[in-house]
């Protein structure tokens, strides 16, 4: 059975016609509808340019941090977890930045995944290391969420006007590149 140019046209326009069809119905039925969001909007995008998202956490020992409390610094906002071996040979390079830093405006928000941690183990996990920076437990994992987690360590610089402005997914990174992108941020004029 052989079949002609007019016939292969109709088929292929016919099928065409179903995929974008089916396309165009998922998509309609995909989407978030306005009141699944506080005051109709998308939640910020946890993306280069775009605000970070907020967010309020019980810290580690007690007290609580608010990102959008620290406008006017700049923030290394650090999502890790105690048994994340990424996150143990970045966290030293950190500590190291944060301290030579600290007084000239940055902040680092080291949120561990507590929801898929312990709190004991990112204790024991912060004295081993020496670390002198906030540490916010997302025990929950609303933080992650909000963040898109996809890998541990996964790293936001916010600059002081609440912007993110760098996003790195996946470590280890070098002290090196952690204080180039620091100084570039701090160097900015407030």
């Amino acid at each position: 059975m052989t079949t002609t140019l007019p016939q292969a046209t109709r088929r292929w326009n016919t099928l065409l016609a179903v995929a974008l069809s089916v396309a165009g119905l998922w998509t309609f039925l995909s989407r978030v509808p306005p009141a699944a969001t506080p005051g109709g909007a998308p939640p910020p995008s946890p993306r280069q340019g775009f605000s970070a998202p907020d967010f309020t956490l019980d810290l580690l020992g007690g007290e609580q941090v608010t990102l959008s409390d620290l406008r006017g610094k700049v923030v290394l906002v650090n999502l890790w977890a105690s048994w994340c071996l990424p996150c143990r040979a970045e966290m030293p390079a950190i500590e190291k930045v944060y301290r030579a830093n600290k007084d000239r405006g940055l902040e680092v928000l080291a949120v561990n995944s507590t929801f898929q941690d312990r709190e004991a183990e990112a204790a024991a996990f912060v004295q081993t290391f020496g670390l002198t920076f906030l540490i916010p437990l997302d025990r929950t994992g609303a933080v992650s969420a909000r963040y898109q987690l996809r890998a541990l360590p996964s790293t936001y610089f916010v600059d002081r006007q609440g912007v993110i402005r760098s996003v790195v997914i996946g470590g280890p990174m070098s002290e090196a590149t952690l204080q180039s992108m620091v100084e570039a941020l701090l160097n900015e004029a407030p």
